[in-house]
């Protein structure tokens, strides 16, 4: 009997990214995420020199909204996470879970050798196997 392959963050990870620039507005953030149903947008990078940022729901939520400010007049760098956890695809979900529940983050951006982020990666996704 062979034992099972263990999972890996390249197996659950959700390849499809919705990416975002610095300098847009949170109410564009808002309608993106609306748009495509999700709770968190990648932030581009300015160059190659730059690192990825991620703007989620409740950065929104807490840094805006609940201050009463105006969605239309806030950027996206000002409330945005940056740097932010990366992890490569192949590393073991295991130690991903591991390594996001000790930061208490929710989430992990997946990038390449280059650096390029090619998917993003949960708590839950890890956790549940989906």
């Amino acid at each position: 009997m062979s034992a099972k392959p263990e999972l890996r963050v390249g197996d659950v990870m959700v390849t499809e990214i919705i990416s975002i620039n610095g300098l847009a507005t949170v109410s564009d953030a808002m309608a993106l995420m609306r748009r495509h149903n999700v709770n968190s947008l990648v932030v581009n990078r300015r160059d190659e020199d730059d690192e990825i940022g991620l703007v989620l729901v409740s950065d929104i939520a807490r840094q805006v909204i609940a201050h009463n400010r105006s969605p239309d007049r806030v950027n996206i760098y000002e409330i945005m996470s940056k740097p932010v956890w990366t992890v490569p695809p192949d590393m073991l979900a295991r130690y991903a879970v591991r390594l996001l529940a000790r930061f208490e983050v929710s989430r992990a951006v997946v990038v390449d050798h280059d650096r390029n982020p090619i998917g993003i990666v949960t708590l839950r996704d890890l956790t549940l196997g989906e």
